[in-house]
């Protein structure tokens, strides 16, 4: 996964191309680590679909991409104001705002590029564009982040009004993510509606899991600032549910995304394990 990310991401060309502060701030933000959880569920997904991962691999950058220009954005002043990400400084402090900006827009638009480029043949580039654009967009991604800021510091939150949010905030990249491998591979609507229901149960799950982290995580190994949300007046699963009701909701979700996966039989098996590892997670 990491020679492909590389492969893809522009080389500095100060005679016309891309500027080298740009580039560098491309490469220091994606090629930080990570789980590579998005990517991973495509290639997953292809898998599952019964071929060849690696033809999910356009797809399977495009997504980290996206989801690495959304990290940045996020991390800006005008947004959370983080200073660590992934173990190291965040993008705008360790260039500065308007390089932190156009970086994350530069990632962006080359995951579109990529997939237009790369993604075979033209009806799957058009599903994946459009799938992708849907899943980061206002209906999406881009609307749940703003309707998180929103509630920040209001009080009249609930846990099905979060739920929600998560749902575009969270859910939507990481069910493109198994769309995007689904694609790739030919997969039938059966097929591809057991992945959806899979990713909306795994997105919710990822999402509650984060929040518990945020409260009782180890920052060394999330490798980002802890209570932070708490301190930005954030509606979370636990100040809603409490820890033990979080927890049980995770692992119930877990185990709804492990039920969607048996059309596909043992092939899901993967997937399902997945689901069970991000519920237990540690970071």
């Amino acid at each position: 996964m990491e020679e492909a990310l590389q492969h893809y991401l522009p080389v500095a060309d100060d005679a016309g191309g891309c500027p080298s502060r740009l580039a560098d701030a491309m490469r220091y933000s994606v090629m930080a680590g990570g789980k590579r959880l998005r990517p991973i569920l495509a290639l997953m997904a292809a898998e599952a679909c019964g071929t060849n991962p690696a033809l999910a691999l356009p797809g399977a950058c495009a997504i980290e991409f996206i989801h690495t220009y959304s990290l940045v954005h996020d991390d800006l002043p005008a947004m959370d104001d983080d200073d660590l990400r992934r173990g190291r400084p965040t993008c705008h402090k360790a260039f500065d705002e308007a390089t932190a900006v156009l970086a994350g827009d530069a990632l962006l638009t080359l995951a579109f590029e990529v997939v237009a480029r790369d993604v075979h043949p033209a009806e799957a580039v058009v599903a994946s564009v459009r799938l992708l654009a849907t899943a980061a967009g206002p209906n999406g991604m881009v609307g749940g982040q703003m309707a998180d800021l929103l509630a920040e510091g209001r009080q009249d939150g609930t846990a099905l009004a979060l739920e929600a949010i998560h749902r575009r905030k969270t859910g939507a990249l990481l069910r493109a993510s198994l769309g995007l491998g689904a694609i790739a591979a030919g997969a039938d609507e059966r097929t591809r509606q057991a992945l959806d229901t899979y990713g909306r149960a795994v997105g919710l799950a990822f999402q509650i899991v984060d929040d518990l982290l945020d409260v009782q995580g180890d920052e060394a190994k999330l490798g980002k600032r802890v209570g932070k949300d708490t301190g930005l007046g954030k509606w979370t699963y636990p100040g809603f549910l409490g820890i033990e009701d979080s927890r049980r909701k995770a692992r119930l979700l877990a185990e709804e995304a492990a039920a969607a996966l048996a059309p596909l039989g043992e092939r899901g098996a993967r997937l399902a394990a997945l689901a069970w590892d991000l519920v237990e997670r540690d970071r």
